[in-house]
């Protein structure tokens, strides 16, 4: 359509899936070449868009913050990363997360968490000056999330939250980092088979995922216990226990499952094909094989 319209501007106007799609609608209108096989085959990003600016309606993914775009091929059955445009502009406007249901709104808010987490997890694993940042940003996301949900007309909280989501994923948080993200790939694999809510789905994985990197990562969860959730064991990994159980009791509090039966997602093969088609991440303190993906994804059952 961009094309055949000779169209020189895009506005995206929505959240996340909105704003992906325009970001590739913009590269691949200017490209010959299929931008899924420009990157997965021949590693090649794309040099020329369409202009493009961004109203962000639902916050949660700071999509509107980078060129990153997640796009789910059909035939293949993949949901994974692209790259495309950056925006010339975008307008964050937090009463327009009013035009939303507050399941979403607080699923998207809960996006905004796992970005910082998964960044917080990846190498170094020593504590820097981004990660610090981090904390205070997952600190606020806690506080005004509960804000929120005890008076929905509160326009601080909305306006916090916004501003944290593109806090996230503005760059700022992985100044010195290696991140990891792979809470979201097992995520999008679940998505591409399920269409499953990407709030929610984040939900169920990450405290399985958090148990299974606990004997690499509990110096770093036992951190994010103690500056984040307020908990302290007797031993650093007492300490990351009773954080990932922080999490949880936290998911349970604000209404999103911790189970893939509580979002209808009861059959197994599709949780191993998500496993065997899962992009797989350098790895923050692990590098997982499919099979103990497939067993995380059980474990969530």
């Amino acid at each position: 359509m961009v094309r055949e319209n000779t169209i020189e501007f895009i506005l995206a106007v929505g959240g996340g899936s909105v704003i992906d799609c325009c970001k590739i609608v913009s590269a691949q209108a200017r490209m010959d070449e299929d931008i899924w096989d420009a990157w997965y085959v021949h590693h090649r990003l794309p040099t020329e868009f369409i202009p493009m600016g961004a109203v962000v309606t639902t916050s949660g993914t700071g999509a509107e913050q980078n060129n990153g775009a997640v796009i789910t091929h059909e035939e293949k059955k993949l949901k994974q990363p692209l790259f495309g445009a950056y925006h010339s502009f975008a307008v964050l406007d937090s009463d327009l997360t009013k035009t939303l249901p507050m399941k979403q709104v607080i699923s998207g808010a809960f996006d905004t968490l796992s970005h910082c987490m998964e960044t917080y997890m990846g190498k170094p694993q020593n504590t820097n000056l981004s990660d610090e940042i981090n904390e205070a940003i997952m600190r606020n996301v806690v506080k005004n999330l509960r804000a929120l949900i005890a008076n929905p007309d509160d326009d601080f909280a909305r306006s916090e939250l916004m501003w944290a989501s593109a806090m996230a994923e503005n760059g700022m948080l992985k100044l010195g980092k290696q991140t990891d993200f792979q809470c979201h790939m097992i995520e999008h694999a679940v998505g591409a088979y399920t269409d499953c809510n990407h709030g929610q789905g984040l939900a169920v994985i990450h405290p399985t995922l958090y148990r299974h990197l606990l004997d690499e990562g509990k110096e770093k969860l036992a951190r994010m216990a103690e500056t984040v959730w307020g908990v302290k064991g007797e031993t650093t990994e007492e300490t990351a226990v009773q954080g990932i159980d922080a999490l949880e009791s936290f998911i349970r509090e604000i209404g999103l499952p911790t189970h893939w039966s509580e979002m209808g997602i009861t059959d197994e093969t599709v949780l191993r094909a998500a496993a065997d088609t899962c992009f797989l991440t350098p790895g923050c303190c692990k590098s997982f094989s499919r099979d103990e993906i497939f067993e995380i994804l059980k474990a969530c059952k």
